[in-house]
């Protein structure tokens, strides 16, 4: 607490946030600094020794108490691995026999032997949630309750409630939960996140290491910040204090809304080091909007690939700045390739917003409603068009992305008897290992390390002849080794295609 000296007593001063002071240039911080010594130095010079003895900073407790009622504690319990028990050792496994708190931290120790029979009970895990409607929905992490068998929400008066999840997102890390019940939950609201500025004054109410309904108080350190923990990264740096436990908490700020989730912590012990990181309401919002209508999310899709656009590219291409997202690639059949989207273009305006980098094009994109027609502003032969696209949904492409890629699983099968594994060429592989459209024949997707010895053979080689008879798929390799199952030779001549050239090469076939 700072005090303003006056004659016969101090007055406090208003605690306001630290951020206009750290806005402004060195100068006014070396004024204002020296501004307090001056103060400080007349308020001992008028109260004498008294002044050493400062009284207490204004409270927080107004507020805490308002706002703990909505923030729960979430335990999961979880079935073990039995196969292979030691699989997820305990965190704190290195700590010394006898070590202070060690009967405390064993209550963590996700390896519990259950008897003598080397059973394990079931894995327990905690963290921290917020109700956000009195109907008893919950947001928490979804790393907090994934792999979770069972989800109990505790109230801060200790009432334990089953939950239910009603839906997650791993891209951000949130999840949603429902309890059941009959009268109306304490709950707090979302506030805007994008107006907290470095400086604001935080709380972060959660459960660190099972000790529920903590509270911590601290700044906003930082805004934006990416650390390569999903596509979506944007989150608040905060000081307030966060350990274990704390993840899916809520961050308010001074008028007792939500403006974050706590997820995640920077620490090389493992305990609070005073870097902590929410995920801001500005994300948080849509995506448990969506999870309470649909239950799974609704993110836009563009159907491209894009870079960085550095100052080389920028002037090749005739920018006046490195603004916008490049184009590498655009996906076959998307949004993109049917609004005539091309390679090369750089995005500068998605929808009305302005896209100053690589890095915020997902976001916005993400955040366009589905099927939403918009204008997109590229840069492409010196000068800027505007094109038409309609969005469209990334988890359709996702999903469809899943079962190409098992159809691909699918048709690719091991053939023991030559040591390879050999995949029917889809239109994904062809694209994938640059094999024009006039080729036909099957994918070598795999090689035993003895035949990759022995004869010159590699992944994404393509065989095209077995025994000096044409494959254009795996069934005809069965046929061609069947048929040679009774030959007196254990040898047979394939047609090997690397690069444009081909290559008779000579294998054996095994257990003949």
């Amino acid at each position: 607490m700072l005090w303003q000296a006056r004659i016969g007593g101090r007055v406090p001063l208003e605690r306001k946030s630290l951020a206009p002071l750290l806005a402004r240039g060195s100068a006014a911080r070396a004024t204002a600094v020296c501004a307090l010594l001056v103060v400080g130095f007349l308020g001992i010079a008028f109260t004498g020794g008294a002044a050493l003895a400062r009284s207490p900073m204004e409270s927080f407790a107004d507020l805490v108490e308002k706002l703990r009622p909505a923030v729960v504690n979430i335990a999961t319990t979880s079935k073990p691995d039995m196969a292979d028990p030691g699989s997820e050792p305990s965190p704190f496994e290195e700590l010394p026999p006898g070590a202070p708190f060690e009967d405390f931290f064993d209550f963590f120790d996700r390896r519990i032997p259950d008897g003598d029979d080397g059973g394990f009970q079931p894995v327990t895990s905690l963290g921290s949630g917020f109700i956000i409607d009195p109907r008893g929905y919950v947001v928490t992490n979804n790393h907090v309750i994934a792999g979770a068998d069972e989800i109990a929400v505790v109230l801060s008066d200790n009432t334990r409630l089953s939950a239910e999840v009603v839906g997650r997102d791993p891209k951000t890390d949130l999840a949603l939960l429902k309890v059941a019940t009959v009268d109306d939950l304490p709950y707090v609201e979302f506030g805007d996140s994008d107006s907290a500025r470095v400086g604001d004054w935080v709380i972060a109410i959660g459960n660190p290491f099972g000790l529920g309904n903590t509270v911590t108080a601290g700044i906003v350190s930082a805004r934006g910040r990416d650390i390569n923990a999903g596509p979506y990264d944007d989150f608040l740096q905060t000081d307030a204090p966060i350990n274990r436990g704390n993840s899916g908490g809520p961050m308010f700020d001074m008028t007792g809304k939500v403006i974050g989730v706590n997820t995640l912590i920077y620490s090389p012990s493992g305990g609070s080091v005073g870097i902590g990181f929410a995920t801001p309401t500005r994300i948080v919002r849509p995506v448990i909007d969506q999870l309470l209508k649909y239950g799974r999310t609704r993110r836009g899709w563009l159907g491209v690939r894009i870079q960085s656009v550095s100052l080389e590219i920028a002037e090749t291409l005739g920018l006046t700045q490195a603004t916008g997202a490049l184009v590498a690639a655009v996906i076959e059949d998307g949004p993109a390739e049917r609004g005539a989207l091309r390679q090369g273009d750089v995005i500068l305006n998605f929808d009305g917003q302005l896209v100053p980098s690589r890095r915020s094009l997902p976001k916005i994109v993400a955040d366009t409603e589905v099927g939403k027609a918009v204008d997109v502003v590229i840069w492409r032969d010196g000068g800027e068009r505007v094109m038409q696209i309609e969005v469209g949904r990334l988890e359709d492409y996702e999903l469809a992305s899943i079962e190409r890629a098992r159809q691909i699983e699918a048709e690719e099968q091991s053939f023991e008897a030559l040591g390879v594994t050999l995949a029917a060429i889809t239109p994904e592989l062809r694209q994938a290992h640059a094999l024009d459209d006039d080729i036909v024949g099957v994918l070598v997707t795999g090689v035993a390390p003895e035949v990759e010895r022995e004869i010159d053979l590699q992944p994404g080689d393509v065989i095209v002849e077995v025994g000096h008879e044409a494959v254009v798929d795996l069934d005809d390799v069965h046929r061609r080794l069947e048929n040679l199952a009774d030959s007196a030779s254990n040898l047979v001549i394939i047609l090997r295609l690397r690069d444009g050239d081909s290559e008779f090469v000579a294998m054996e076939i095994r257990g003949s």
